[in-house]
């Protein structure tokens, strides 16, 4: 491989891969209005979502973003989309009980089935493709686990997910480095930079009001509801909807007390030959492992490139030093990208949470949604319309992420002071296969 310095192309750009096809939309310059029925802080996934219910309500909805519209992870994500749960169902139903744990698995298949919905009903031009995921095993004992999983046939699996041995792996995967895996035929793959112009299209066209570059300084409530501070001035607000996930900070302490913003990092390579992408990836699944710092990637939706993320430091870095540390782990997995280089390399805050899944609630008026673990391109929109239609007085129900604890830890305050030892702690784990 070629060294870190030499491992971006003459065209390199530090930025998301998804912005060439669909550009940050340009700064709004509307004015902040005095009065909202519903003010959403946050104009990515969650936010847009939440925005069209309530506007189509016929609520009065601004939402506001500290930076342009969808500027954080609904940009640069990898445009996976499972069924978000993290967690199995045996951890779950020792946690929780069986039929909570089902519950909890069931939902994660509705956020599935939302982003499917979605982009069909309002006509969303996404390269949305129902490809599959197929999901390595790093060491033998992994794919075991799997396999038992698999064949109890618990509700986590009833999307007909089925294993593949390691003799026949290479008719998923071109690699020898993994021991088989698993595939879930159901999830899917997106161009996360379209479908968020798509979902802001859409979310404009209701009615609702998005304004960039307001970023939201204080937040009070009072005996009519919440007063508002922003960079443009303040607003006041009936309800309000949290909806900033891995940028979660002080505006918001109690949820800030119970995300952990990790940074996630990205590359896109150079174009690769038609061949040599048809030998490694014969499908066009997204793929995932059984590590612990799990690695994430697929085939860009023109198979001309490969999109490859996961995390690669003990720390936040920088991305053009990220990049060389992620191109590397792909050249170990394909050894025949050796001499490929990095078109793109980004960086996104996810948030993940003490019990590895997502919450959502209400407290007298405000409403949040938060903490999907990496896992938020189906989870976010389906969460965010659940809010939505909750703040609306549509729905009131808001399902099994809102009735399980949002922990948080002593002396926890949003720092994740022990990132750099939990990161170094699961490399060990994955290195020994535990």
């Amino acid at each position: 491989m070629a060294a870190p310095s030499d491992c971006f192309s003459a065209d390199f750009k530090p930025q998301p891969y998804w912005w060439d096809a669909t550009p940050r939309q340009p700064d709004d310059l509307m004015k902040l209005p005095a009065a909202a029925d519903v003010v959403i802080i946050g104009s990515g996934y969650t936010g847009l979502h939440a925005a069209l219910q309530t506007a189509r309500a016929g609520l009065d909805t601004v939402v506001v973003d500290a930076e342009a519209a969808g500027f954080g992870c609904s940009t640069r994500n990898g445009g996976q989309i499972s069924t978000s749960v993290k967690p199995s169902f045996s951890l779950l139903k020792r946690r929780y009980g069986e039929a909570r744990a089902i519950a909890i698995l069931k939902e994660g298949q509705a956020s599935l089935d939302h982003v499917a919905k979605f982009v069909s009903d309002e006509n969303i031009d996404c390269d949305f493709s129902v490809v599959g995921r197929f999901h390595g095993a790093h060491t033998a004992g992994q794919y075991g686990k799997l396999l038992r999983e698999c064949e109890g046939r618990h509700p986590g699996f009833e999307t007909g997910a089925f294993m593949v041995p390691r003799d026949q792996q290479h008719s998923e995967l071109g690699t020898d480095a993994y021991y088989g895996g698993i595939v879930f035929p159901r999830h899917s793959s997106i161009d996360p930079g379209k479908y968020h112009a798509g979902l802001l299209a859409v979310t404009r066209s209701a009615g609702a009001r998005i304004i960039s570059q307001c970023r939201v300084n204080d937040l009070q409530r009072g005996p009519n509801g919440f007063d508002v501070s922003t960079d443009k001035g303040r607003i006041r607000a009936n309800k309000v909807i949290v909806a900033t996930n891995g940028y979660t900070g002080p505006l918001t302490p109690w949820q800030q007390r119970r995300v952990i913003p990790i940074g996630s990092y990205v590359i896109a390579t150079e174009e690769i030959p038609g061949e040599t992408m048809d030998r490694l990836f014969p499908t066009s699944r997204i793929l995932s492992d059984t590590r612990k710092l799990v690695y994430y990637y697929r085939p860009s939706p023109d198979r001309k490139r490969i999109l490859f993320g996961g995390r690669v430091s003990l720390q936040e870095t920088d991305p053009r030093k990220s990049g060389p540390k992620l191109l590397a782990e792909l050249v170990r997995l394909f050894p025949d990208l050796r001499q490929t280089r990095i078109s793109h390399s980004w960086a996104g805050i996810v948030a993940f949470s003490f019990d590895t899944l997502m919450h959502c609630g209400e407290d007298k008026g405000l409403y949040y949604a938060m903490g999907y673990c990496g896992s938020g391109v189906g989870m976010a929109g389906y969460l965010g319309s659940k809010i939505g239609r909750a703040a609306a007085g549509v729905d009131p129900d808001l399902g099994a992420f809102s009735e399980i604890p949002f922990q948080t830890r002593p002396f926890y305050t949003g720092n994740p002071w022990f990132l750099a030892p939990s990161v170094a702690a699961y490399r060990l784990r994955d290195r020994l296969g535990i």
